[in-house]
């Protein structure tokens, strides 16, 4: 037979281990391949990193691994309401590389990255934003290059959200940080994107509020 005292005690646990859960934070990384880790075990993925970071750091926040291989900034805004669920304390946004690939007019793109932040903001307007900076190899062209460049920092500046300025900085076109397809980050290079994403992750967590 259960007393009340013990009923009481187990009501007490109940009530902390939901206020633990409570307590824990997620940071949504809306993204593509590069972001699901394609090639690589899940936990390779720099989400999966970034959350180690987090641990070690002893702060309340669960990364949420949302890459889907080929995402579109297209894809992103549609699938965006779904990402988020409840909410997110923090929304990185590492989408675009497949628009330049695919020639998709940067005015689109543009366009949709600006979308998928007013729905995030509209979520819960306190959610930190994250935009991560893209780039077109040389083969593209200079002039499409650099429109494409430049949306990233426009929208970021314009949406008052953090800025990544390059994800893929350090791994980009270096041979030993990618896989054989010179595409898709390997293990190391997924190590050095954690790396640049956590220089301004790290400030936009301690905004949290």
């Amino acid at each position: 037979m259960i007393t009340r005292r013990k009923m009481l005690g187990l009501l007490f646990v109940h009530a902390g281990a939901c206020y633990a859960q409570s307590a824990v934070k997620r940071v949504v990384v809306l993204g593509d391949s590069i972001t699901a880790g394609y090639g690589l075990e899940r936990s390779q993925a720099y989400p999966a990193l970034l959350q180690q970071r987090v641990r070690e750091s002893g702060l309340p926040f669960e990364v949420v691994n949302a890459g889907v291989s080929g995402d579109t900034t297209a894809g992103g805004l549609r699938r965006i309401q779904w990402v988020l669920g409840t909410g997110a304390a923090v929304c990185v946004i590492a989408l675009g590389g497949n628009d330049g690939l695919r020639g998709v007019p940067v005015a689109q793109t543009e366009a949709n990255l600006e979308a998928i932040i007013r729905a995030v903001r509209m979520k819960n307007p306190d959610t930190i934003v994250i935009l991560a900076g893209m780039q077109m190899p040389l083969n593209l062209g200079a002039e499409f290059r650099e429109a494409f460049a430049a949306v990233f920092p426009r929208v970021a500046e314009r949406c008052a959200a953090f800025f990544v300025p390059f994800l893929l900085e350090g791994v980009g076109g270096i041979l030993e940080m990618n896989q054989e397809d010179q595409i898709h980050p390997n293990a190391e290079g997924q190590k050095r994107i954690a790396e640049n994403v956590w220089k301004v992750l790290e400030k936009g967590l301690k905004q949290v509020r």
